[in-house]
């Protein structure tokens, strides 16, 4: 009786055998109870924790990695059908833009009286043509009465026309919003329909929050973008943003009841720029969760520090040599730095860290300087600078002495092979060619993770793995540093670190199950490496039927 009382203690749910498993190239079986890992090592002794109720897979062989952690994704919405049918060429100047506007009012599938979202024009193609009309003036020839916001492909710039600006109580004398710009034709000076960072984002809410079947809507998007991290090997992702008051919240704890979430995910409340700080506090403090039994945790905020260099938003310590901001030739701030000293320390209050958006050496160093503020309080949160696109060199050693992670996405083929040619004009060849130094940090010891961004880049762990490699002196070092930088450095950048990241016993059983072992592979085999199953908590989440 005692015996089988230690029996039933001690046997697995799940055993998964004949395996190579990261990290214990000496074992090859892994046994699971209760979603948490009990024992690694050999086959003859874990099958010792086998009853007949014990589910026993031989993954013949097959590569065993710890779930991947992408620390930076936008899965809400980047598989959203929400943002419209309405689709334009990201290549096509201003006028060769007109057919994918009227395609767009054909495709409506409302009265053609409610708001009309799109996506994916240029900045630079649009403002740079040499049209004599402004894209205010295009928009307004196709679309005269209906409200139209239409993202451009970074999501940090909104076309609109006059109905949209109307509705929002924009005009020619309206004060631009706390990080963003209302962009003006330079000969005349009226606006020109192009609506720069927060500008943008606070019309495209109210088209979003417009749309029929809202809940629906974001609902099925939630699940398309979970299923396409369930099949890249994707077990923990933190989130890009949430729009709390797009009611995305509601949508997450409605997946998190119906157990349809196929990932842990640290939901990053997002802290809008205009609203007064007090009243977003109340917010999050409800919200608030560290919880890890739960697949939702709510202990980091999504802020922005700056913008983007194209749209020469980026917050930059020298100005810009070319700039459609020249009322600011230093770039913007979303969060200005005595006001993100001020939201770190309130919210660090309440039990709060933050996953700051910092692309320019100005940004950088004033997120640095207000986590230096919070650090010099006490503070022992994880925090992480995202992006970091451009850091000066005086600040690279603040990463490691500040205990702050840098969060690099290197998953498009032009980071890959460091072709920052498109920012010269902006910041001169110098800087740009110093851009996306993912070595200068890793030397100084900080922690580096990498993440997707998706879906700016590409949402394969695997991607961004080979590209971090293939970027040689200014990538990372070797395979297992880049590993480490998609497992268990993204968990510490979550604080999450105790119960994920890698494959031990007493942590989460989260893999990914792949076909080869790519530390034996070169870059571009490693790229093209399939993902096979993908384990959360001892559950398949995904696996590869054929």
């Amino acid at each position: 009786m005692v015996g089988s009382l230690v029996m039933a203690e001690t046997s697995s749910d799940q055993i998964f055998t004949n395996a190579i498993i990261y990290g214990h190239y000496e074992s090859d079986s892994i046994a699971i109870k209760n979603g948490k890992v009990i024992f690694i090592g050999q086959k003859q002794s874990a099958l010792e924790y086998a009853n007949t109720d014990t589910n026993i897979i031989d993954l013949q062989q097959r590569f065993v990695l710890p779930g991947f952690i992408d620390n930076h994704n936008h899965v809400f919405e980047a598989a959203s059908e929400l943002g419209g049918n309405c689709e334009l060429d990201s290549e096509a100047t201003l006028e060769e833009q007109i057919p994918y506007l009227e395609a767009c009012k054909i495709n409506a599938e409302t009265d053609g009286r409610g708001w009309l979202m799109g996506y994916g024009f240029s900045l630079e193609s649009t403002l740079d043509s040499d049209s004599e009309y402004t894209p205010l003036e295009i928009i307004d020839s196709v679309f005269p009465d209906r409200p139209v916001v239409i993202m451009e492909q970074t999501s940090h710039s909104m076309w609109v026309n006059s109905k949209a600006l109307k509705i929002a109580r924009i005009g020619q004398q309206s004060p631009d919003p706390q990080g963003g710009a209302y962009l003006k034709d330079s000969s005349t000076g009226k606006l020109n329909g192009i609506l720069l960072d927060n500008a943008g984002d606070q019309i495209m809410e109210m088209g979003w929050n417009s749309q029929s079947e809202l809940f629906e809507q974001s609902y099925q998007g939630l699940m398309f973008g979970l299923e396409e991290a369930a099949a890249h090997g994707i077990t923990t992702i933190g989130d890009g943003r949430m729009y709390w008051k797009r009611g995305w919240y509601d949508v997450w704890l409605e997946a998190e009841q119906n157990q349809d979430l196929t990932a842990r995910v640290s939901l990053r409340p997002w802290v809008y720029p205009s609203m007064a700080i007090p009243s977003q506090l109340e917010v999050f403090e409800k919200m608030y969760s560290d919880d890890k039994s739960r697949l939702l945790l709510v202990d980091q905020v999504k802020m922005y520090s700056d913008g983007i260099f194209i749209n020469g938003t980026a917050k930059t310590l020298a100005p810009y040599l070319d700039t459609y901001l020249p009322q600011s030739p230093n770039g913007l701030n979303y969060i200005p730095p005595a006001q993100m000293k001020e939201w770190l320390t309130a919210l660090d209050k309440i039990g709060f860290s933050a996953h700051i958006h910092a692309i320019g050496d100005g940004a950088v160093r004033e997120s640095l300087d207000a986590i230096e503020s919070i650090r010099k309080q006490g503070s022992k949160k994880p925090y992480t600078l995202t992006h970091v696109e451009l850091i000066n060199d005086e600040d690279v050693p603040r990463f490691k002495q500040l205990n702050v992670s840098a969060d690099f996405q290197v998953g498009s083929d032009y980071v890959a092979k460091h072709q920052h040619q498109w920012a010269e004009a902006f910041l001169g060849a110098r800087r740009a060619k110093a851009m996306m130094n993912l070595d200068a940090i890793l030397k100084t010891d900080a922690n580096i993770t990498l993440s997707s961004d998706w879906n700016v880049h590409d949402i394969n762990p695997l991607v961004g793995i080979a590209n971090s490699l293939i970027m040689g002196k200014t990538g990372l070092t070797d395979i297992y540093t880049a590993i480490d930088a998609y497992t268990l450095n993204a968990a510490k950048s979550l604080g999450i670190e105790d119960i994920t990241g890698s494959i031990e016993v007493g942590k989460s059983a989260d893999f990914a199950i792949l076909e080869r072992d790519i530390t034996t592979l070169s870059a571009r085999q490693i790229a093209k490496t399939q993902i096979l199953m993908t384990v959360l908590r001892g559950e398949i989440v995904y696996e590869d039927t054929q």
